[in-house]
């Protein structure tokens, strides 16, 4: 029996703190939600889930590009059906104004809702989505993935031969004006069919792969939720079996400190 030196009592004093560390750092994890809250936990797993996060906001930038590049093509879709009711119109007073029984006077009333209808259609070729043009003949490169790869959106040209053609230089207003105009019209229909197929098809293009980022950033999060998540369930757990530690250790540390006192009987 000695006093000076109670390695019981060091040997629980060491164990207490032990467990009273593990039981603060699970409290942490149940605070915070995350089984890594400090690079000590898991080094190689914090820089892992670090490259997880950025990656993950990467997609979501790459998504929102994706999304803002649908409704552009939206918006030039909405515009080319408008174009194209204005054209079926043009063409229908283009055959009105070839009726014999009409004057030119008549015709004059024809053309005067042509003209409006074709100025109509070279207004629309200069408008824009947020200070884009829509209908410049110039592609667009589109971010499509986390690592910056563009994808070239097709370009539509309103300022095309093929639109100009009906809406520059043609009248009604006589039987052979109209005639010219007519095949100048379907020739513009005809190029506004290829074009809504151009916009539809950079729709549904943007459409997959909007569709494949989201799939993407939900297996990115998932694989990054293993990583730090914590299981609340098997951390609970853990809390309470390490709470159970400290009170013990607390009372056997007490005892520790008391065995030397038996001492003093011999003395005594």
């Amino acid at each position: 029996m000695v006093i000076n030196t109670n390695i019981a009592a060091e040997s629980s004093a060491s164990l207490l703190a032990t467990s009273s560390a593990n039981l603060a750092k699970s409290l942490q994890r149940l605070s915070s939600g995350s089984k890594i809250t400090s690079p000590e936990d898991d080094a190689a797993g914090l820089g892992v889930s670090m490259r997880f996060d950025a990656q993950s906001g990467r997609i979501d930038a790459a998504s929102n590009n994706v999304n803002n590049a649908i409704s552009y093509t939206q918006t030039q879709d909405g515009f080319l059906q408008q174009i194209g009711n204005a054209l079926d119109r043009m063409s229908e007073l283009a055959v009105s104004a070839q009726d014999v029984t009409k004057t030119d006077s008549d015709r004059s009333l024809y053309d005067a809702e042509y003209q409006q209808l074709a100025q109509y259609v070279t207004s629309t070729s200069s408008k824009d989505f947020n200070g884009v043009s829509l209908f410049d003949n110039t592609t667009k490169a589109v971010t499509i993935d986390s690592d910056g790869t563009t994808w070239s959106m097709a370009a539509i040209n309103l300022g095309a031969g093929a639109y100009t053609g009906a809406t520059t230089g043609q009248n009604i207003a006589s039987t052979s004006g109209a005639i010219a105009a007519l095949g100048a019209v379907k020739t513009a229909i005809n190029q506004l069919a290829a074009d809504q197929g151009t916009a539809g098809a950079s729709m549904a293009r943007l459409d997959y792969t909007s569709s494949e980022l989201s799939i993407q950033k939900i297996n990115i999060d998932a694989a990054n939720s293993h990583l730090k998540d914590v299981d609340v369930a098997q951390e609970s757990t853990n809390y309470a079996k390490l709470n159970i530690l400290v009170q013990s250790g607390t009372a056997m540390l007490a005892q520790a400190n008391a065995m030397p006192q038996s001492v003093l009987k011999l003395l005594g």
